[in-house]
């Protein structure tokens, strides 16, 4: 079974998953930014990488079908976003139904999209965590798959709760993606 991680940035959820036993062959990193620390991980890993820039391309679908090519030649069954800045469209959609899985820092439905931690301390919430869930059109509105919540202490502020998260990601995922692609949850 091989997967592709998506990621746009620094890639912690990436090398996270890489080293972790998930069972499943990463096969390839699609990046969207140039420079992003993903692809050094990436190919210290010996992973291979397709970097894409967006604006190369007349449209959505157009670089999604880039990418779909690059996907098939390298026999990937699930996707994987980690860290991925962009939604997903049509063209992933309906070639990888139900095989492609987010990772989001909040307890899905609540604070979804970008600054959901920042949203989480603003709003005084008691508890936060991490969510792994399908994607589907919406931004982070897809069938929740696993998630795992944390306290949010008084104390808290952004820096220290987002390294929190971090943790828990680099633990979660990991478990998930493995049983996920074993057919152990849906």
């Amino acid at each position: 079974m091989k997967i592709a991680v998506f990621a746009s940035g620094t890639g912690t959820n990436f090398e996270a998953l890489a080293k972790s036993e998930i069972g499943p062959k990463i096969a390839l990193v699609i990046c969207d930014k140039a420079g992003a620390k993903v692809l050094d991980k990436a190919s210290k890993l010996g992973v291979p990488t397709f970097l894409f820039r967006p604006q190369d391309y007349p449209s959505k679908a157009d670089f999604e079908t880039a990418i779909l090519a690059e996907l098939r030649a390298n026999d990937v069954e699930w996707i994987v976003l980690a860290g991925y800045m962009r939604l997903i469209g049509e063209t992933l959609l309906l070639s990888y139904p139900n095989h492609i899985i987010n990772l989001h820092p909040s307890l899905l439905p609540k604070y979804p999209g970008k600054d959901a931690i920042l949203q989480a301390l603003s709003d005084g919430a008691h508890e936060t965590g991490v969510t792994a869930h399908f994607v589907d059109a919406g931004m982070d509105t897809g069938p929740v798959i696993a998630s795992e919540s944390i306290p949010i202490e008084p104390h808290e502020t952004e820096e220290t709760l987002t390294a929190k998260i971090h943790e828990i990601e680099h633990i979660f995922y990991p478990k998930v993606v493995k049983k996920l692609v074993e057919g152990k949850l849906k």
